[in-house]
């Protein structure tokens, strides 16, 4: 591992022997504390997830959808908390509109993220549910001051979603966003976490809160019942798993985007990228159309896995590997169309403690506060995660009740001969793939240290497959890489290259990088 920081942040990376990660340094705290009064990295990633629907309400809420890969100490374990649209649904209902609302009750989707808390913590936890709520309490009833990033997020979503009166009456202080180190409160939030607290979250699915969402749903012309929120589960599932170089990366399966980068990665295994440089155009040229190849097979088949006509196992077989590495060309870019939408709602954290357990963690409103529906008196912003459905007619992620949409977030876990190494994840739409490949490469391929890892340059594959290029790359590389036929744009905002938070296992202790494109930090003790 290299120890030169060449580019630019600030930030050194943390070691200790137990540490959280999380874009919100508040959240982070909360997390933080839950270890210290005896709790697990489980406890402490579901305190910090609890506490980040209060104090970052523009990237994620308490009506989101969560995911989550957990190392117990002896293997991995995965969580889908991802929720379906309501059965009601058809496909004629959103047929005669030529493409999938962004906004109202027909982009929402069962929210997940409260019946991830709970099975975390029944299954894994070492403290009582409710203790896990103390932070987030504090922050809803007392107030928090809003950080620089989210306050900026905030000021966006006001102008877009000001019109939905629950939006207005809960987040909105006399009618605007409130602006960074202003004081927020949401006593409304407080009262719907301690309900979840004292039920471990049966309130939410087969309670007084799941009967007020249902309400509000029938109340606004929406269809999702009392039913479709009982009938919601969680599912434990099995990471998929590609080697790549001496390690081995772990993603959950779909719904969620995680095979695209192992389909990536396990095109690039073909390729020896450490013998060009970093940063080089050959290098960022041979991720690029790697990671093209991927997107070009998710926008295909990537669907709610009961609908998919081939298994995500299909896309790792080392001879379709080899075939899809065979199509890259040094000399010039291919246009394989990605196509995935962009959403830019998205909270990461990851834990590790001292007894070796470690979690990566992921939970999402999909864009900012979801959409925009807020449930009168509770404090519940919903998710629109039915905007990841297509109208293709035919297509598996085609649009109809009792069925999951296609997820952009997706946690990421990384083993060595069967041991844990590191925990990532790179939030921001279908960045985040991208992002995976990014951190693999630069970790695994060139020795560079969580943090620096984290400070470097980032590229992006936009939905019309022009390339976007972070500041800080050499002028050679986008020359070269447009000689190779890519379209470079740069004029592009921070907020479109994600933001990373990573914990590394090293022989003494961890070793955590937190993104400058975030509010947030690592710490640990």
């Amino acid at each position: 591992m290299e120890w030169n920081f060449p580019y630019r942040s600030g930030r050194m990376p943390v070691m200790a022997r137990n540490i959280v990660a999380t874009s919100q340094p508040l959240a982070a705290q909360a997390g933080i504390r839950v270890l210290q009064e005896g709790g697990n990295a489980v406890d402490a990633a579901v305190a910090a997830a609890i506490a980040l629907t209060v104090v970052e309400p523009a990237s994620n809420g308490i009506g989101g959808d969560a995911f989550a890969i957990v190392w117990d100490g002896r293997r991995t374990h995965g969580i889908n908390g991802s929720g379906k649209s309501p059965q009601a649904w058809t496909y004629e209902r959103f047929a005669h509109s030529g493409k999938m609302p962004e906004r109202g009750w027909d982009t929402v989707t069962v929210p997940g993220a409260v019946s991830v808390w709970a099975s975390l913590s029944g299954k894994f936890g070492r403290l009582p549910f409710e203790r896990l709520f103390g932070p987030a309490l504090r922050y809803a009833v007392d107030g928090f001051p809003v950080s620089p990033k989210t306050a900026g997020a905030w000021t966006m979503a006001a102008e877009s979603l000001r019109d939905f009166p629950g939006f207005r009456e809960t987040f909105l202080v006399q009618g605007r966003a409130p602006v960074a180190g202003e004081i927020f409160r949401c006593p409304e939030q407080a009262g719907t976490l301690r309900e979840i607290a004292e039920t471990k979250g049966e309130s939410f699915y087969r309670g007084r809160l799941a009967e007020k969402i249902a309400q509000c749903s029938k109340n606004e012309n929406g269809l999702m019942s009392l039913e479709d929120l009982a009938l919601h589960k969680p599912e434990w599932i099995l990471p998929l798993s590609q080697n790549y170089r001496d390690v081995t990366l772990h993603e959950l399966p779909p719904n969620g985007q995680g095979l695209a980068a192992l389909i990536a990665l396990g095109i690039l295994g073909r390729f020896e990228l450490s013998r060009y440089p970093v940063d080089s155009a050959d290098s960022i040229h041979l991720q690029i159309e790697a990671m093209k190849l991927a997107f070009a097979d998710m926008k295909k088949h990537l669907a709610d896995p009961a609908y998919m006509t081939a298994s995500p196992e299909e896309f790792l077989r080392p001879e379709y590997l080899e075939s899809r590495a065979a199509m890259i060309d040094m000399r010039m870019t291919k246009s394989p169309v990605s196509g995935i939408p962009y959403d830019g709602g998205t909270v990461y954290l990851t834990t590790a403690d001292s007894e070796g357990m470690m979690v990566s963690y992921i939970q999402s409103n999909y864009m900012g506060f979801g959409s925009g529906i807020v449930i009168p008196g509770t404090g519940i912003s919903m998710q629109n995660r039915a905007r990841g459905f297509t109208l293709e007619k035919g297509h598996p992620n085609q649009v109809d009740g009792g069925k999951r949409p296609y997820h952009t977030i997706i946690p990421g876990f990384v083993t060595s001969d069967g041991n844990p190494i590191l925990s990532f994840g790179v939030m921001g739409g279908h960045m985040q793939a991208q992002g995976h490949v990014q951190i693999m490469t630069r970790v695994f391929d060139y020795g560079q240290n969580p943090q620096v890892a984290c400070d470097a340059p980032r590229w992006f594959i936009s939905e019309d497959s022009k390339i976007a290029i972070e500041p800080g790359f050499p002028q050679k590389t986008l020359s070269e890489l447009s000689e190779r036929g890519h379209s470079i744009i740069t004029d592009i905002p921070e907020s479109t290259f994600g933001g990373a938070q990573l914990i590394l296992k090293a022989d003494s202790c961890y070793i955590a990088g937190s993104d400058h494109r975030k509010d947030g930090l690592a710490v640990g003790y």
